[in-house]
């Protein structure tokens, strides 16, 4: 009878994972051709040869990312030296997503806990208004900011009007415009996700805190941030990540001298005078880089929920 038992179990958890991998399959192919396919695609370009015309030719070559990491003269037959250029691109790259990472989590977490708090029959209402930007497509919202924020855009005429300022404040074409851009088009990210937290969060946890003479400050630092920390984590990352290869932004609100690397890959594969394979090697880099950032967050989140 046991064995018979044992048997039956085992052969209907054999038909739930058959059954599952099958569900899993329209997954995996949609997967397989959006996702990997072109990441493997971009990984094969970037080891080819530059067509003088564009596109590429199919023999082997690490120049794409030697032309990344070296300079070695207009003819190439100089002592190689370290490009800076595009490491500063890189460089300008990671502080401006981190800034707008920071910026939208100083403004998403109050936003967050504020929904959160609310009853519970006007939370959808919050959020539905989070989430109304993101009914319009993000180029449109990136130059309606540039207009907004222009020398003779609305937000001079109202500081000029107010008098708060004398003349208009040069603000497009910077790295504040660009800063501004990263975190409207991103906030949302940041919002949801902890906002999410919140709400599974245990209030009785402040109340106890409170009635054991803690204050506001110690109750959020060392009760609710470790209870919704999953929700700042994921938030950071949905900001950090994209903003990291952003070229809407840096090409709309920071101008040329604003280069940001998404701005860098996407000049390279535009018009007949790209350079496809360092396009590829410069993608195949920033993929790197947020691989190894989301491996730091998982190996941090695991080293957490171990000591916990």
């Amino acid at each position: 009878m046991a064995g018979g038992a044992a048997s039956g179990g085992s052969a209907a958890s054999d038909t739930y994972a058959e059954a599952r991998n099958w569900l899993l399959l329209p997954s995996w192919v949609v997967l397989s051709i959006f996702v990997l396919a072109p990441v493997l695609m971009m990984l094969v370009y970037s080891f080819l040869t530059k067509e003088f015309r564009g596109g590429v030719i199919w023999e082997f070559s690490l120049n794409a990312y030697d032309q990344f990491f070296f300079d070695r003269g207009l003819f190439g037959d100089e002592a190689p030296k370290i490009e800076w250029t595009y490491i500063a691109i890189f460089w300008r790259s990671i502080w401006q997503a981190g800034a707008a990472t920071i910026l939208s989590l100083i403004i998403g977490f109050p936003t967050a806990y504020f929904i959160a708090t609310r009853p519970e029959k006007s939370r959808a209402m919050w959020v539905f208004l989070i989430t109304i930007p993101y009914w319009v497509n993000l180029l449109i919202r990136t130059v309606s900011m540039k207009f907004l924020l222009r020398d003779q855009g609305p937000l001079n005429d109202f500081l000029i009007n107010i008098g708060l300022i004398d003349s208009p404040l040069h603000i497009i074409n910077t790295n504040l415009a660009v800063q501004l851009g990263l975190f409207y088009s991103y906030l949302p990210f940041m919002v949801l996700p902890i906002y999410a937290s919140v709400e599974r969060y245990n209030f009785a946890l402040s109340e106890a805190a409170a009635d054991l003479y803690a204050t506001k400050w110690t109750t959020l630092r060392r009760v609710l941030l470790p209870a919704v920390k999953p929700g700042v984590i994921a938030g950071c990352i949905l900001v950090f990540v994209p903003s990291l290869g952003a070229f809407l932004a840096p090409d709309l609100l920071g101008g040329a001298k604003n280069f940001m690397i998404g701005s860098l890959i996407e000049e390279q594969f535009k018009g007949n005078a790209g350079n496809w394979p360092f396009g590829a090697a410069a993608s195949m880099i920033l993929l790197t880089m947020v691989l190894i950032i989301l491996l730091i967050f998982a190996r941090q989140q695991r080293k957490a929920e171990t000591t916990s």
